[in-house]
Formats: C-alpha cells, structure tokens, sequence
C-alpha cells in the first residue's frame, strides 16, 4: 500500500505518503490564497523525498471538508485527476475527522472548529479522537456556545474565537500526514470510506452580480 494524501480544506497545502504502517514522507505550507499554485509541486516534494514516483501510488485520499469553495476544489479536482490517470481509488476523508486525529487532547469529549469565514466556524464533537457523534455544520460561535461549553477545542476556528471556545488548542490547520494515517488505519479496519464529494455546507462566496448589462452582438 502506498496512499498518496492531500488537503486543501483549509489555508494549509499540505500533502503526505502513507506506505501502510507509516508516513514516510509529508510537507505542508499554509497560503490561504495558493493552494492551487503549491499543490502540484508539494506532491513533486514528497515523493522526490519518498525516493518514489506517481506510478507507485496505489490509492489516493483527500480532505473532503468542510471548507471553502475555491479551496477545497482544487484538491478535490487534483485527487481524482490522479486517480483517472492512475487508476487507482480515491477515498474521502472530513479534514474535521482529520484534525481530531492528530488532536492534542488527552480523551474526549472535544470539538473541532476550523475558520469559515463570515465569522462562523465549520465544527463537530468528538468523543474521542477517531469518533465524531455529530455532522459538521457551519454556524456563528455565539450561536453554539451552550453546545460546546465545558469542551476542548482544537484548530483554527477554535483559536479565532476563545470566548466560546476558553480551552482551544492545536493542531491549528489539518495535516495529510494525519489523513493518511486515519485513512490507513480505516481501510485495514475494512471500514467504508466517503466517497470524495465536497462538504461545502454553504453556497460560495463569489456571486454573479445583479442587474448585469448583457451584450450581445448586433
């Protein structure tokens, strides 16, 4: 097995290799505005420093969200290029399950919170780190305090907003190393992944304008 991992849910570019037991190679940079320009190149890196090429991968997982609509396309869209051009499975995997994975917290329950923008958060509860008990959703933290009172938080949007999230801690941003390895260990388990479908939970921000003068040729 070698699972080729990427997320682009959230500002982290961030890519990784899973050979099954281990990662064995991973990078991640976090540019909220280039995750189409330093995706490609982040798998070039690990792989040249995997010491393997493409070809050797044999399934791919990526992020499949929540996050924003630019964002989180490109990997999507760049995870199953390389599963058609490689003919290999694409398996999905929420970044929030991701987060939790890599969660520094000792035992649940916990909560997840990543920037939405808008001033919301995409979040979901934990009871432990390899078990969510609630779908992600997007709201105001204002609006979810009573829900998460009490909890551990872990990520960015967690970071963002301390008065409803007081005990909020890292990892700030998902890692594919992290993805990965949750993946892995799934697909051992003879567990069923996503199918690598967004989870954008909200319409995106760009909107055509109103009232635009149409031209057309005379």
């Amino acid at each position: 097995m070698l699972l080729l991992a990427l997320d682009t849910a959230t500002p982290a570019v961030t890519v990784a290799l899973h050979d099954g037991t281990a990662v064995v190679a991973a990078s991640s940079q976090v540019d909220a505005r280039r995750h189409g320009e330093l995706l490609l190149p982040a798998v070039d890196r690990v792989l040249a420093e995997a010491g393997t090429g493409l070809d050797a991968v044999t399934g791919v997982v990526v992020g499949i969200g929540p996050g924003p609509y630019t964002g989180l396309r490109v990997g999507l869209m760049t995870a199953d290029t390389f599963g058609l051009a490689l003919g290999v499975p694409v398996h999905g995997v929420c970044t929030l399950d991701g987060l939790a994975y890599a969660a520094e917290v000792d035992e649940g329950p916990f909560v997840v919170a990543t920037d939405a923008r808008r001033k919301e958060v995409y979040w979901a509860r934990y009871s432990d780190s390899r078990t969510r008990v609630t779908e992600p959703s997007v709201d105001r933290p204002a609006d979810i305090a009573d829900q998460v009172a009490g909890l551990p938080a872990v990520g960015a949007g967690a970071l963002l907003y301390p008065e409803t999230f007081p005990e909020a801690r890292g990892p700030e941003h998902v890692s594919a190393a992290a993805l990965a390895a949750l993946a892995a260990e799934r697909l051992a388990a003879g567990v069923e992944l996503p199918v690598p479908r967004p989870l954008y939970l909200r319409r995106p921000d760009a909107q055509v304008p109103k009232n635009y003068k149409v031209v057309t040729p005379k």
